[in-house]
């Protein structure tokens, strides 16, 4: 197994009731999508804030990280960077902002 310690951003950890990074054990192929449904496993109150209910889609406006990696745009069933399945980074939620 694989621990993965995800960074969320502080009203969902309010929303989820956590209070720093949350560690995740993860199959030995950890991808972005196995953790999100392992956090949504641990915390169902998380369940359709990062992503869409139905297509399981990442929900506009929300970005993934890992480290310092913008991998919002990578397939579900990528594995995630060794960096972040070592444990040496976080995978980071981030709400991102719109305007300037």
């Amino acid at each position: 197994m694989t621990a993965v310690r995800v960074r969320l951003p502080q009203h969902l950890r309010t929303l989820a009731n956590v209070s720093g990074e949350v560690e995740l054990d993860i199959g030995d192929a950890p991808t972005l999508g196995g953790v999100l449904d392992a956090l949504e496993a641990r915390h169902p109150v998380l369940r359709g804030t990062m992503r869409d209910h139905s297509t399981r889609r990442r929900r506009p406006f929300v970005r993934f990280f890992a480290g310092e990696d913008d991998i919002s745009h990578a397939p579900a069933d990528a594995l995630l960077p060794a960096d972040v399945v070592d444990g040496r980074a976080p995978l980071s939620v981030v709400g991102a902002m719109a305007g300037g």
